[in-house]
């Protein structure tokens, strides 16, 4: 099984910044895409960046030029820099991660348990 432990999250002012971090961990043989997505309260949870393996990244049009998504292949782990956080980044943010547990099997995917960021005054 992977393991998936968050963390970064917190209570900030807008204007502010925050550093996600999610690591993966067990009998990984490969991992593919890395991403981050949010859920706020009644809505739906939405993708907020992705990067590949070989480093291509995507981010919702919401977080683009603020939020920037890394990864350090040799430790398993993905990152979200937020900066410029607004009141409307408030949610519970998701890691999320694509892997193979052995050279022929499939895909898998797996959750964090999802990290609070509250952007308030």
């Amino acid at each position: 099984q992977v393991q998936l432990v968050e963390s970064g999250g917190g209570l900030v002012q807008p204007g502010g910044s925050l550093r996600l971090s999610c690591a993966a961990s067990g009998s990984i043989f490969s991992i593919y895409d890395m991403g981050w997505y949010r859920q706020a309260p009644g809505k739906r949870r939405e993708l907020v960046a992705m990067i590949t393996s070989s480093g291509n990244t995507n981010s919702a049009d919401s977080v683009k030029g603020r939020f920037t998504i890394s990864r350090d292949n040799a430790k398993n782990t993905v990152y979200l820099q937020m900066n410029s956080l607004k009141p409307e980044d408030t949610a519970l943010y998701y890691c999320y991660v694509e892997y193979t547990l052995g050279h022929y099997s499939d895909r898998k995917g797996s959750w964090g348990q999802g990290t609070q960021v509250t952007v308030s005054s």
